[in-house]
């Protein structure tokens, strides 16, 4: 079995892995770095997202075949101490109900806040619009990242 040189929160680590091996389960699996949910396996859901080399990536439709060389974040490396603006303000705004989405909301919101750090709402939504939340804790997270981009500017 091929063996592929990561660098996953700024690690390196050495994966014993099929090449067609999800990153997902690579995070998951092999290095214990379960904050990257599983949702839907088909990318559709936004759980597994991840920021590869600064762009948030379902990680449930990556390769492992397909990432070394590249630097992956996962919601662990988005800071130590849970002290990213986005995660600041999803605490301010308590967004969360469930939860189980939540890695992949900050993730994709953390990229797209990258990109674009005064947003209007159309563009967080359309930002966000690939992200699914089963508990509809929609309007918290628009305003989380609301909340975000006025820490950042």
């Amino acid at each position: 079995m091929p063996v592929y040189n990561l660098k996953i929160n700024g690690t390196a680590h050495s994966i014993e892995a099929d090449p067609d091996t999800p990153l997902l389960w690579v995070l998951r699996d092999h290095l214990n770095l379960v904050g990257t949910k599983y949702g839907c396996g088909i990318g559709q859901c936004g759980a597994c997202t991840v920021h590869v080399d600064g762009t948030a990536t379902r990680s449930c439709l990556l390769k492992v075949s397909m990432v070394e060389a590249m630097e992956i974040t996962t919601i662990e490396g988005l800071s130590e101490d849970g002290s990213h603006p986005v995660q600041i303000a999803w605490k301010e705004i308590d967004v969360p109900q469930c939860g189980y989405c939540q890695a992949g909301q900050i993730m994709s919101a953390s990229a797209f806040l990258n990109t674009n750090a005064n947003p209007s709402k159309e563009d967080i939504r359309d930002a966000m619009s690939g992200n699914l939340c089963r508990c509809a804790s929609y309007n918290r997270i628009e305003k989380a990242i609301e909340t975000a981009s006025s820490k950042l500017s």
